[in-house]
């Protein structure tokens, strides 16, 4: 698997969104920049080299379901990012996330459900919901984690809309596939498009968001805008990105991951420090911005909230 280690990131490195913005601010009002336009290219240092300009998301409410942990940086969440659609290296997405066009956006909404299959464009989805910040821990395969402040609605709430059938036992999203914009599309690294799943129960429970933002504006191009996925109590790699279809299925959609190395990803992918994966161990992480490693909590410390829906689930054997 061509997953790379990231270095270590140290406290004396993280910037707070305020005093990033300042910064920003400064360098382009010194460059000769219009004052109070955020946009350009700006250096961020280790892990990646440009930002886009954010829209500001109004009326959102504070969600309870929120943890109440310390929240990684911007800096942090915006420059250190997994998205293979644009490389390997945890910077890359910040470098290249921009040459992928956003808008106009529509996602395909089809298979078993009582609507008709349609094609929504991205006012008509987003529309009807009522969008919350929800803090939430992340954590990724390489036994790294993160706090966000994600902006969203439930995942339930848009499965609601299109009447699922009896039938519809699992959740299928695909991503963009777009190579001249995304280049990462042009490796053999995945079988693209990206393909994720979940259980239907999975999906519903209200835990499971589709975001459109984070620390109060609309996502960045490296975090997977317009929609993204974000499952508090899975791997970071189940957190599909720019999302232009989702499908109501029967049966068990073979996600990326698990075509790519079933060995070494599972379809359910819940974190669970007693099942170590082959090439590391899952007991410990370490939090961005941290120097020392803590104790891996199960479920990702959402264990009150989901463990119920894995009764009688070996989760050994799937993992």
């Amino acid at each position: 698997m061509l997953i790379k280690q990231a270095p270590d990131v140290r406290s004396s490195e993280i910037t707070d969104e305020r005093l990033y913005r300042g910064r920003r601010q400064f360098i382009q009002a010194a460059s000769g920049a219009t004052a109070g336009v955020l946009t350009g290219a700006v250096g961020l240092g280790r892990y990646g080299d440009t930002v886009q300009a954010q829209e500001l998301i109004p009326n959102v409410r504070k969600s309870p379901l929120s943890t109440d942990e310390a929240l990684n940086s911007f800096e942090d969440i915006t420059s250190y990012n997994n998205f293979y659609e644009f490389g390997l290296d945890k910077g890359d997405p910040a470098r290249y996330a921009e040459e992928m066009t956003i808008s106009p956006w529509s996602v395909r909404v089809e298979g078993e459900m009582n609507k008709p299959a349609v094609d929504m464009d991205l006012d008509d989805l987003l529309r009807p919901h009522t969008f919350e910040e929800r803090i939430y821990r992340l954590r990724c395969v390489e036994a790294w984690s993160m706090v966000v402040p994600w902006i969203g609605f439930p995942l339930g709430d848009f499965i609601k809309r299109f009447e699922p059938t009896s039938k519809a036992k699992f959740v299928k999203f695909t991503t963009l596939y777009r190579p001249a914009e995304m280049r990462g599309q042009r490796s053999r690294v995945l079988d693209w498009p990206y393909v994720e799943g979940l259980r239907m129960d999975e999906a519903m429970h209200p835990l499971a968001i589709l975001a459109i933002g984070v620390y109060g504006k609309t996502l960045l191009h490296q975090q997977g805008p317009p929609l993204r996925l974000v499952v508090p109590w899975k791997y970071g790699f189940k957190s599909i990105k720019s999302i232009v279809k989702v499908e109501f299925v029967e049966d068990l959609p073979r996600n990326s991951w698990n075509v790519a190395a079933a060995n070494e990803y599972g379809f359910y992918s819940n974190v669970n420090p007693e099942v170590d994966h082959p090439r590391w161990s899952q007991a410990s992480e370490r939090r961005i911005g941290s120097f020392f490693r803590i104790r891996t909590q199960m479920f990702n410390g959402y264990a009150d909230q989901v463990a119920s829906l894995y009764d009688g689930l070996d989760l050994r054997r799937n993992f």
